[in-house]
């Protein structure tokens, strides 16, 4: 297997050897930048495989880092490192698109788990979707709404529409509750109910008319979540 390129985007010189030397002692390839001016044009040339992205950093920082590669129609994987105690800049993060986050300080052991997990997931990556048409309905992620036999049509609200967008992204896996609470919801799925998607699914179902005992559109999977399609 080819190895994987990390790139550190990191302003501390310290800080991000110790990034460095312990990506290249677990076997990846490490390119690095020392401000977020030139983190985002290399994260843009592509060619990285995941991105660990500082939010102090000087010239750009790391939110506005996020929103211009995000901007740009790039879906490389994005880890951010931040502050202990800084929980609104966590949540800013994974709201602007960010895949997880680090807390400083962190040990390589952490850092190098959560790598290798944001890497499972996006092995492979999905695609931006506008709509797309599942067992005789068509969802429309620009107008929110979706258009059932008859022209029958079912308005979505913006968290119903995220919902569904993302499950229509990675319709090829299962999706548990916890990754569709941080990836939709933007909160650390650990203390938080994840009822509040069991919720959203229900109303989904209802508006897709899915029966539950016999979906066509939502899945439950037994144990992990739900998958579409």
């Amino acid at each position: 297997m080819a190895k994987r390129t990390v790139l550190v985007v990191e302003d501390d010189p310290a800080i991000r050897r110790g990034i460095v030397d312990a990506l290249k002692f677990a076997g990846y390839t490490v390119a690095e930048a020392a401000d977020g001016a030139s983190g985002l044009e290399a994260a843009c040339a592509g060619g990285a495989d995941l991105v660990l992205l500082d939010l102090m950093l000087p010239k750009k920082n790391g939110f506005e880092v996020l929103s211009e590669l995000r901007a740009s129609g790039s879906n490389v994987p994005v880890i951010i490192l931040t502050a202990r105690g800084m929980e609104q800049d966590r949540v800013r993060g994974l709201e602007g698109g960010a895949d997880d986050y680090v807390v400083k300080p962190f040990s390589a052991k952490e850092l190098l788990a959560r790598v290798e997990a944001v890497l499972r997931r996006s092995a492979e990556r999905p695609e931006q979707v506008d709509s797309v048409e599942v067992a005789g309905r068509r969802i429309d992620f620009e107008r929110r709404e979706v258009r059932l036999a008859d022209n029958i049509t079912e308005e979505l609200s913006e968290r119903e529409c995220e919902l569904l967008k993302y499950m229509a992204a990675n319709r090829a896996r299962a999706l548990s509750r916890e990754e569709i609470l941080q990836r939709v919801w933007g909160l650390d799925p650990r203390g938080v109910e994840t009822r509040t998607v069991d919720m959203h699914v229900a109303r989904l179902r209802e508006k897709l008319r899915d029966h539950p005992a016999r979906p066509e559109v939502i899945a439950t999977v037994r144990g992990k979540g739900y998958r579409f399609g």
